[in-house]
């Protein structure tokens, strides 16, 4: 069957997948175009973990001042936020597979200019292209499966295939990276994504379909750039809040980011052809399942940054030892990821969703435990039942999603998807750091002599990543204290967010398990 590339309204690829009068099953050559989606998905997964390994060898390089690092690291999330839901409607506009295209060789490009960079402000840019270049790649993704596989079964199934490549990616990320930076320099982290852009570029015209809104209007870019500033000062409040705490400056933003939001949510509701279609959030189903992923990936961040430093600061474990512990657990994310959607064929997804964040809520409470009973194997037994939960909600809370809206709105939905889950995450580094960190200090500053140091005790107050890089000057008991400190700030940080994750559990089962058993 032909497939049509350049036409504005869909050719007979399209209506076979985007209409609704014909569902179908999917074939072979819908299986192998989600082993084409299925790597630029991968290689999302797999720079999440690749630059953490990196960061030293290219410190040591470049000699970033402190803020130039910060945004050597945030840059790329930044721009991915900022523009998700650009780039969703935008491939409906153009052609899904179009933008994947696009995205992918603009990925690899600039993926080059930061293998080699000269300079640290040249690896910022390069990072903030890279953001760009990977907003197009999760929506366009998304949207593909969503028009390949309309039969309701293989969809959550694929979509599971989807969430389960991202786990792949974060698993290996750590083994990947030790590897190219043992024998090679700090810029070979990043030229892993030339070759699977290669692939993606051959193979992505001979087994995607092109699929655009049969209606499309013209971008709105005023609509484009209120969401960047509704967007952006919100993911950057998160982020500060957790660095730094709150300051005037931080709920500036977090005032400009709300207000901006208003504008473009009403300016949504006025036009004809909108960049996001706000009345999308009036399908309960729609808005639950979202709900359910930002909050959902606001448990798994907290996790992630306070597990990450439970290894290495209190059980002293070095960073690439800390990662390779980290994988097996991320492991479990794609045994969900492919068991959800097959059990969601007997179950409704919603009892499905609740049974694995029920599991996820027991994992926090294991580590919630911590101070009682420490050591590694609990610690990682509870971040595998996370992560299991994790692997659940990507995979079939983004089939809700996507599937409550009509067709020529999936890229717009995956986009959303994709949005929460990144603010998630950073809300939940935010929240769970700040009240670690809180009761860090209130445990810790009683415990601080008269007769220490000023710069000592500045340390022992500030953080235990403090307390850790000058223990060679405290007394050994001080950092027992602090490490205890934090260890019990995590294990508050643990127990609130089970009790959050159980309100996710009991939303499950009263909203989305109707909506799960009438697709």
């Amino acid at each position: 069957m032909p497939i049509d590339t350049d036409h504005d309204h869909p050719g007979p690829s399209n209506q076979s997948t985007a209409s609704h009068r014909t569902p179908g099953r999917a074939g072979a050559r819908e299986w192998g175009g989600l082993a084409v989606l299925a790597l630029p998905t991968a290689l999302l997964g797999l720079d999440v973990t690749l630059l953490y390994l990196a960061l030293p060898a290219l410190a040591e390089d470049l000699q970033p001042g402190n803020t130039q690092a910060l945004w050597i690291m945030d840059a790329y999330g930044f721009m991915i936020a900022g523009f998700l839901i650009t780039m969703g409607t935008l491939g409906d506009r153009i052609g899904r597979r179009r933008l994947l295209m696009i995205g992918a060789a603009a990925f690899g490009l600039a993926s080059v200019l930061a293998a080699f960079s000269p300079t640290a402000s040249v690896l910022i840019a390069a990072r903030a292209a890279l953001g760009i270049a990977g907003a197009t790649l999760m929506p366009s993704t998304l949207a593909l499966i969503s028009n390949m596989f309309r039969d309701a079964g293989q969809r959550g199934l694929a979509f599971g295939i989807w969430a389960t490549m991202f786990g792949l990616g974060m698993a290996v990320g750590p083994l990947v990276g030790g590897a190219l930076l043992q024998h090679f320099w700090w810029g070979a982290a990043f030229l892993v994504a030339v070759p699977v852009v290669a692939i993606v570029l051959v193979a992505a015209p001979l087994l995607l379909p092109e699929y655009r809104a049969p209606t499309r209007g013209r971008l709105d870019l005023t609509s484009v750039g209120l969401s960047l500033a509704a967007i952006l000062p919100v993911v950057f409040f998160v982020k500060k809040s957790a660095e730094t705490g709150l300051s005037p400056f931080s709920l500036l933003l977090l005032v400009a980011g709300l207000g901006f939001g208003l504008i473009f949510t009403r300016r949504q509701g006025r036009l004809a052809d909108p960049l996001l279609d706000v009345r999308l959030f009036g399908n309960g189903t729609f808005s639950a399942a979202l709900a359910v992923l930002l909050f959902g990936l606001a448990g798994v961040g907290g996790a992630m940054l306070l597990v990450t430093q439970y290894l290495q600061l209190v059980l002293g474990l070095a960073p690439i030892a800390a990662g390779l512990w980290m994988g097996p657990p991320a492991l479990m994310m794609i045994v969900a990821g492919i068991a959800a959607p097959l059990l969601a064929r007997r179950i409704p997804s919603g009892y499905v969703m609740a049974g694995s964040l029920a599991l996820s809520t027991l994992g926090y409470l294991l580590i919630a435990l911590l101070p009682w009973f420490p050591g590694l194997a609990l610690v990682l037994g509870g971040y595998a039942l996370i992560y299991l939960g994790l692997g659940t909600i990507a995979a079939l809370g983004t089939d809700l999603v996507v599937s409550a809206a009509p067709p020529e709105k999936a890229g717009s939905a995956s986009a959303m998807t994709e949005t929460v889950q990144e603010l998630g995450i950073a809300m939940g580094v935010a929240l769970f750091g700040s009240l670690t960190a809180a009761i860090y200090r209130d445990e810790i500053l009683g415990r601080i002599p008269d007769n220490l140091s000023h710069d000592l005790s500045f340390a022992l107050a500030e953080s235990l990543w403090a307390t850790t890089a000058a223990a060679t000057s405290i007394p050994d008991t001080l950092v027992d204290h602090a490490r205890a400190a934090f260890t019990l700030g995590m294990s508050v940080s643990s127990a609130t967010a089970a009790a959050g994750v159980m309100i996710l559990v009991l939303v499950c089962t009263k909203t989305l398990v109707g909506s799960a058993s009438r697709r």
